[in-house]
């Protein structure tokens, strides 16, 4: 089974990093967060990637180049103006009639991906997507007589759903994406919904994108003391 990994983006809302590197090769510790999200893959017995790079393309096919880890990985420009659908749309024949895997670049999570796998196979629907609970982007106060009763750091909006990227897709959903600049999260999931052929499985523990400074910022504290939730691996 293949996973195939959006990277082609320019992230732009994390200029600091990504003007001089495309943003899944932005580090958490000492490895690039793209690394981090083939680990939880790999933990599951996932260990053929398709990588669609796009902005900086030369540096991602430099890294996998010299990449030390037993994994078959397809590095693909899929172009700088393509939008996510058309870069899911170019990687099409590697993917053949096969299920497969998709997510993001830059989003980390501890999904099961046994378990979200087996559940997009019950469902019998052509995409299923992980839906989380968004996190604040704002440390949250709990105030009782002008005094701080509890503090947290960065809480989950529970009862809320977000795409939370890894999807597990039937070769069918190709017939919903038209060309380059068809946005995934748009016309493609919003027919399938319409079709009833988009499944949620919902994920209620840690997920985090890294869009921003803060954000990245924010993993590495987590990676740096041992309390990354994402590491599923030993």
């Amino acid at each position: 089974m293949k996973t195939i990994i959006l990277a082609g983006g320019l992230g732009t809302r994390i200029s600091e990093e990504t003007k001089f590197k495309p943003k899944p090769l932005v580090k958490i510790g000492e490895k690039p967060i793209i690394w981090h999200i083939m680990k939880i893959y790999s933990h599951y017995g996932i260990n053929d990637f398709v990588i669609c790079s796009g902005y900086k393309s030369e540096l991602i096919q430099e890294y996998f180049d010299n990449m030390d880890e037993p994994w078959t990985v397809t590095p693909v420009d899929t172009g700088k103006e393509t939008m996510t659908g058309g870069r899911l749309k170019r990687v099409q024949k590697y993917v053949e009639d096969d299920r497969f895997c998709f997510t993001y670049g830059d989003t980390l999570n501890n999904v099961n991906i046994n378990e979200l796998i087996n559940f997009h196979i019950k469902k019998k629907t052509l995409a299923t997507v992980t839906a989380c609970n968004p996190p604040e982007k704002y440390g949250v106060l709990k105030i009782k007589d002008d005094m701080v009763t509890s503090f947290q750091e960065k809480p989950h909006r529970e009862g809320e759903w977000v795409n939370g990227g890894f999807f597990v897709l039937e070769p069918g959903i190709f017939d919903y994406v038209k060309n380059d600049l068809t946005v995934w999260e748009k016309e493609p999931m919003g027919d399938l919904a319409k079709d009833n052929q988009l499944s949620a499985y919902r994920h209620t523990k840690f997920y985090q994108p890294m869009d921003t400074l803060s954000e990245k910022n924010y993993l590495e504290k987590l990676w740096k003391n041992n309390t990354a939730d994402w590491k599923v691996w030993k």
